[in-house]
């Protein structure tokens, strides 16, 4: 298989696998959500969970990270 199509599958792999740690993490965060509209009066909690914001701000952090991990294990493994 060729080197950027194997890049490509791990992205992938990588954004599909973070919408469910996305979804988990942002209901467990659900006080900070709510400490978040108190404090600065940004909508953030609704009568059917966090807004959609939230979701996005802690997916784009779950694929930083992933993405992160996976440059510094790449950049590990290619030095050795």
């Amino acid at each position: 298989m060729k080197p950027w199509a194997r890049s490509g599958i791990r992205l992938l792999i990588t954004a599909i696998v973070c919408a469910p740690l996305s979804a988990i993490t942002t209901l467990l965060l659900i006080p900070l959500w709510r400490w978040v509209e108190d404090t600065y009066k940004i909508e953030s909690i609704g009568h059917s969970g966090p807004a959609d914001w939230c979701f996005e701000v802690v997916y784009a952090i779950w694929v930083l990270a992933a993405l992160l991990t996976l440059l510094f294990r790449r950049r590990k493994h290619s030095v050795f």
